[in-house]
């Protein structure tokens, strides 16, 4: 059973995630401040960390540099309802393994947290995602498309990153609701085929199909077999 640390000092979160955790069979630990969480960090008997960015005493990058100065690499996954470039890329340039901003579903947190478990286990980190002339570098949170660099927001190189790791498969509006915007947004929101069109503006429009009814799919021009 994984050991997790969630370092929150929001209560309702951080009994949401603890509370969804052990349902899943892992075990939570949780502390308040981030003095606190950085003393439990640094005791080597956490196989993960969710550390959040906003905490009252120590801030989240301040705590994540102190345990990558102190040679600790469990992996960490930052939560923070930061959502800018720059506080994405200050996090993962301090050593974070992963970056999920709030609001977000219990089930896109749990997959990246046995994803980075798997990753960690294995002795392998990967840092891109590929397809078809599409790359995603999941550390510098970078994108490049038939060779050319594209300036993508937080929430749309999650959203790409999302089909990129499901290609060709059908993604409805419901489960990239999930995966990349929350826990609690709107299940009404026209906000998923925006951010579709603002991909297909960046990305090309032949990259992203449309499935009438169900939702969208990230298109392979050259099926195996």
């Amino acid at each position: 059973m994984s050991r997790i640390l969630i370092i929150e000092d929001e209560v309702r979160i951080s009994s949401f995630v603890a509370k969804g955790l052990r349902s899943a069979g892992f075990q939570p630990t949780v502390a308040e401040t981030g003095r606190a969480g950085l003393d439990l960090a640094m005791t080597g008997d956490f196989e993960l960390v969710l550390l959040d960015v906003g905490l009252p005493d120590l801030d989240g990058f301040s705590v994540l540099r102190e345990v990558r100065r102190g040679r600790n690499d469990v992996p960490v996954i930052m939560l923070t309802a930061r959502t800018s470039i720059d506080d994405t890329l200050t996090g993962l340039e301090g050593g974070a393994d992963d970056y999920v901003p709030k609001p977000f579903r219990f089930e896109e947190l749990v997959a990246r947290i046995r994803l980075r478990l798997r990753s960690d286990a294995n002795g392998s980190d990967q840092e891109t995602l590929e397809h078809e002339g599409l790359v995603l570098d999941l550390r510098s949170h970078t994108a490049r498309a038939d060779g050319a660099p594209v300036d993508l927001s937080v929430r749309e190189f999650a959203l790409a990153e999302a089909f990129l790791r499901n290609p060709g498969q059908v993604l409805t509006r419901e489960q990239l609701l999930a995966r990349v915007w929350g826990y609690d947004f709107d299940p009404g929101s026209n906000v998923v085929d925006v951010y579709v069109r603002y991909l297909r503006n960046k990305l090309g429009s032949e990259r992203f199909q449309t499935v009438r009814g169900l939702g969208y799919r990230l298109a392979v021009q050259h099926p195996a077999g």
